[in-house]
Order: structure tokens, then C-alpha cells, then sequence
């Protein structure tokens, strides 16, 4: 079974970055493309980047200036930094991945069960 576990967050000042992390464990053999996303209450999930297993970058147009994605193909691991924080940033930011499982022939997606950050001064 895959679990995609996302860690970082938490509460951030106005103006500041925050970090977030998430890393894929159990039968992966392979991840193609890995997201961010996040959701606010009340509101639909949102779409934030996507990053490819070579390592192409697409951001959101809203917040590209302001964020940035990596991975670490050998941790199987996707990282979001969130600059110039600002309370409309608060939301519960959830990472997914294109999975190939050692049992299967074909892709799943998969996600994790998100973290929280509060932008609160």
C-alpha cells in the first residue's frame, strides 16, 4: 500500500514562508507527476503546482510568484515553499502523486491527508 505523508506547515506570520514536505513509502516503483494542492474551507480543492519526474515546474498563474516546487526522485518526495505568506494563504495544502505500485501495470493517484498552515500574526 502507498502512504503519502505530508509534514512542514503549521502557524506562520504575514510575510513570512513556510515549508511543507511530503514523502511517498510502500511499493512504488515509480512516480511520474507530483502536486500540490490546497483547500479552504468552504471552498473548492485548488490546484497549486505540479512538478514531473524530470523535474518540470507548473505553477498556478495566481501564485507562481510566490511559491515553489521540488522533488528528490530518490526519497520519493515532493517539497512546497509558500513565500510572502498572507492570511488568505490559510488552507489545508495536500500533496497527490502518479503512482506505478510494484503490483500493478498502470498508474494510481494517490494523496496524502494534508497539512495544515495558518497565516496569523
Amino acid at each position: 500500500q502507498v502512504q503519502l505523508v505530508e509534514s512542514g506547515g503549521g502557524l506562520a506570520q504575514p510575510g513570512s514562508s513556510v515549508g511543507m514536505s511530503c514523502v511517498g513509502t510502500g511499493n512504488i516503483q515509480n512516480i511520474r507527476d507530483m502536486k500540490w494542492y490546497r483547500e479552504k474551507p468552504g471552498q473548492d480543492r485548488e490546484w497549486l503546482a505540479t512538478i514531473t519526474r524530470p523535474g518540470v515546474q507548473m505553477y498556478s498563474q495566481s501564485l507562481r510568484e510566490r511559491i515553489n516546487i521540488n522533488r528528490d526522485n530518490d526519497r520519493n518526495a515532493v517539497y512546497l515553499q509558500v513565500h510572502s505568506l498572507q492570511p488568505e494563504d490559510t488552507a489545508r495544502y495536500y500533496c497527490s502523486a502518479s503512482v506505478l505500485t510494484t503490483n500493478r501495470d498502470s498508474y494510481r493517484e494517490f494523496w496524502g491527508r494534508g497539512i495544515q498552515v495558518t497565516v496569523s500574526s
